[in-house]
């Protein structure tokens, strides 16, 4: 195996591990197991992703020392909860993050996409539904896919990718990595962390009973909360400010006319001149 490692507390919890250097997904890995009957808690971790995707279909580039890593699971509860695991994996991932970056001078975020820790502004903040960003550049992504396993239960694919040496170039939205940010961390490194940061936040969930808890601390790292917000739907676009997440996870949007308008799936992009470019 290559050097990945559980955290203490995830190996503990009974959490399993496989590792690759390379792999064309770490989500198809996971549901190809669940299918074979994985009865899940199993990671699936990658240096290098050559068939990776996100959102909708879209192509994730992870070369050579990124990290993609997928966890399988399977909760017993309904399928509208289990969405809500997103959120949990952002917290989980925020706290590992926000453990290795630097503190120090904070970069203006872009389009205003700024997160803060109390009143300070923080360097990494979650910006809805599923990235991570570090100085309003986005570093880091996550996927939830769904199957109904080989003995009939409900399995949740978790993948997160997280640019550790290079970001991708092209992109119509700015990204960074670790390495761009000063740390030289390697894809092993934050794989441990994301793991132990995993047990806290999926047991504060506790099977949906602590969603509100998720919620207040994924809202407290949010990008954006106050700021104006684009949302473009399938080509339809929506101007407003981003005024909360509400308690089932959708974002709410004040519009101008001061409807407040509750978005469930969407691209989003902040700032006073906020476009929506896909």
């Amino acid at each position: 195996m290559p050097g990945f490692s559980l955290g203490t507390a995830a190996r503990s919890a009974g959490y399993r591990l496989r590792g690759f250097d390379s792999v064309g997904s770490t989500n198809a890995e996971a549901l190809a197991a669940a299918a074979a009957g994985d009865p899940g808690g199993v990671w699936f971790a990658a240096r290098q992703q050559t068939a990776g995707r996100g959102r909708r279909g879209r192509q994730w580039e992870s070369p050579e020392g990124n990290l993609a890593a997928t966890l399988l699971i399977a909760p017993d509860v309904d399928p509208t909860l289990a969405a809500t695991l997103g959120f949990v994996a952002g917290v989980a991932l925020n706290r590992a993050l926000g453990h290795m970056l630097p503190q120090g001078a904070v970069k203006l975020g872009i389009d205003g996409a700024d997160g803060t820790v109390g009143d300070m502004p923080a360097r990494i903040a979650l910006k809805w539904p599923n990235d991570v960003l570090a100085d309003g550049a986005k570093l880091a992504g996550i996927l939830l896919e769904g199957q109904i396993a080989a003995d009939g239960r409900q399995a949740v694919a978790i993948g997160f990718g997280v640019n550790v040496v290079a970001a991708p170039s092209g992109l119509p939205y700015p990204a960074t990595s670790l390495a761009d940010l000063g740390v030289r961390h390697s894809a092993e490194m934050v794989f441990a962390a994301l793991s132990e940061c995993w047990v806290d936040a999926f047991r504060l969930w506790n099977d949906g009973a602590g969603m509100e808890a998720i919620l207040q601390e994924w809202r407290a790292a949010a990008a954006g909360i106050g700021a104006p917000v684009a949302v473009n739907q399938n080509g339809a676009v929506l101007r407003g400010i981003f005024e909360t997440i509400d308690g089932s996870g959708r974002l709410i949007v004040r519009a101008p006319d001061n409807r407040r308008i509750a978005i469930t799936a969407g691209d989003v992009h902040f700032g006073a001149t906020a476009s929506a470019r896909s």
